[in-house]
């Protein structure tokens, strides 16, 4: 069973910065990548970014330069760091977890009950 346990969220102003954090536990998984996905209300869930655990990123276009996901790898855990937060950032951010479950050796995705992030307009 892998667990992945989002913090950091919060409502900050237009303009203003937060971090969130995601640390992932269990066993007989090896995690190939981490990320982060949103879903705002009435819409689907998209991409925010991922990061390989060789530190390779890959960013949603919206989010380039104001995003940065990093990763310590020997907690297994992921961050995002946000700035220049606008309204249109408000959303539920998911956490993900891909990676290979070591008893069947079977490609599995986990993912994180979700942290909010409200940006007034």
């Amino acid at each position: 069973q892998v667990q992945l346990v989002e913090s950091g969220g919060g409502l900050v102003q237009a303009g203003g910065s937060l971090r969130l954090s995601c640390a992932a536990s269990g066993m007989y998984f090896r995690i190939n990548s981490m990320g982060w996905y949103r879903q705002a209300p009435g819409k689907q869930r998209e991409l925010v970014a991922t990061i390989t655990s060789g530190g390779t990123t890959n960013y949603a276009d919206s989010m380039k330069g104001r995003f940065t996901i990093s990763r310590d790898n020997a907690r297994n855990t992921v961050y995002l760091q946000m700035n220049s937060l606008k309204p249109e950032d408000t959303a539920v951010y998911y956490c993900n977890a891909h990676g290979v479950l070591s008893t069947t050796g079977s490609l599995r995705d986990y993912w994180g009950r979700g942290t909010q992030v409200t940006v007034p307009s």
